[in-house]
């Protein structure tokens, strides 16, 4: 499990530089419209490939941290063992999930590479986007399916 907390550390790491770069370039691009009347051509195309990226790269420690929304209203009077079991249950559904969202976006970035589809300003390879999102996808996959099996006790007690 240690692997996949680290694996998924750097993955937000990953995705808070480029949010960091993107935001950067943002306010460089705003303070040159409203100075000097210049912005840099493209921006808002970089900006949706990165926040794209960034948020597939998000995923897994999203995942090893148990941040995702969990809606217990129903389950809040069950017992312990019941709700351990739902929540594996969850974890295997979310690593289903991942898993199709993985093989459908390699899908998507073939296409791309093989069609050679760019943006309409910069001409920026869009299949970049895909394969960066893959890895991320595959890893929140990995950790679903380790969290299915093995449960969250690892991960509470490595957090607490």
């Amino acid at each position: 499990m240690k692997i996949l907390q680290n694996l998924a550390k750097l993955c937000a790491i990953l995705a808070g530089l480029l949010l960091t770069g993107i935001t950067l370039m943002t306010c460089i691009s705003l303070i040159g419209r409203n100075t000097t009347g210049a912005t840099l051509v493209g921006d808002f195309e970089l900006t949706g490939i990165a926040t794209g990226a960034a948020i597939a790269l998000f995923m897994p420690y999203c995942q090893i941290q148990r941040g995702n929304i969990i809606v217990d209203f129903f389950s809040s009077r069950f017992s312990p063992q019941v709700n351990n079991g739902l929540d594996r249950l969850g974890a295997l559904l979310l690593a289903v999930l991942f898993a199709i969202l993985a093989w459908r976006t390699s899908l998507g970035g073939l296409n791309s590479w093989s069609t050679h589809s760019e943006t309409q300003i910069l001409g920026f390879p869009e299949w970049t986007t895909y394969a960066a999102m893959v890895p991320p996808f595959v890893l929140t996959a990995m950790i679903g399916i380790y969290q299915s099996l093995f449960g969250f006790r690892e991960d509470t007690e490595a957090h607490a």
